[in-house]
């Protein structure tokens, strides 16, 4: 087990090659400050240059809260210039994880709702434990999600199922946020950090150039004046020059297992 940097607001370690981001203001139901997002921005950044990580697991302290929203005594009293920047810093950070080209994986062990959901949905996939409540309430407050909740929700749940969530600011157990694709698997708490960790040891047994090239190509389906399939054809045609593919094409011809460099 190796500690990284150290940070005021998350705790950091990599293991076997998973490096697990957790949000350690348990007291405050880890609540999202603007320091604490940067935080965890710096570490995903700081894992794409690490050889030695494989996948991310982002979770948070204790067994009561993933995050619980962000932290309204932060930015009460904001200007529409102050709250606008948040919001597109918020948007940074979000967006730097989804656009990690290593795998990261929400483990949800309790609340989820504000900024914790969209901190979660901007992940790969989400793994919530049997007490994980989600939700955007931010309606109750007179703003409408701010970290690109109305965009990812939409994306996972659909238009009809997204505005109803969104527009009365209900909260969904587990198991309901499974039903309808929000997460994508369900387990006791005590599991929690295995079933994540089983995901990802799969995963690091692929090809890291592959793996990295699948999650630009999956995120280019969403963005607005990209071609999806063309990015597809672009990163087939360029993984056909790299040692991974020389490795895994002559794995398969050997018949043995593939010894992937990433390179």
């Amino acid at each position: 087990m190796e500690t990284l940097t150290t940070y005021e607001n998350i705790l950091t370690n990599l293991d076997n090659g998973i490096l697990t981001i957790a949000i350690n203001r348990e007291s405050k139901l880890n609540a999202l400050t603007l320091q604490t997002l940067q935080e965890i921005r710096n570490a995903v950044v700081l894992a794409q240059s690490n050889e030695a990580v494989k996948g991310i697991i982002l979770t948070g302290s204790g067994t009561k809260a993933f995050a619980a929203g962000a932290d309204i005594s932060e930015f009460a009293h904001f200007t529409e210039d102050q709250a606008t920047r948040m919001s597109a810093d918020g948007h940074d950070v979000m967006n730097t994880i989804e656009n990690s080209e290593k795998p990261v994986i929400a483990a949800v062990n309790g609340f989820a709702l504000g900024g914790g959901c969209e901190l979660a949905m901007c992940c790969h996939m989400r793994i919530a434990s049997e007490n994980a409540k989600f939700g955007q309430p931010e309606v109750n407050l007179g703003v409408p999600p701010g970290y690109g909740g109305t965009q990812r929700m939409i994306q996972l749940v659909g238009k009809g199922k997204a505005i109803e969530l969104l527009l009365t600011a209900d909260s969904i157990d587990a198991n309901t946020a499974l039903q309808l694709g929000l997460v994508n698997h369900v387990v006791p708490q005590e599991m929690l950090m295995a079933k994540c960790n089983e995901i990802l040891s799969k995963i690091a047994t692929k090809s890291p150039v592959a793996v990295g090239k699948v999650i630009k190509c999956v995120n280019d389906f969403f963005r607005p004046n990209v071609n999806g399939m063309q990015r597809e054809i672009y990163e087939f045609g360029e993984a056909f020059v790299t040692e991974d593919f020389k490795e895994g094409t002559e794995a398969f011809l050997n018949k043995r297992k593939p010894n992937f460099s990433g390179k």
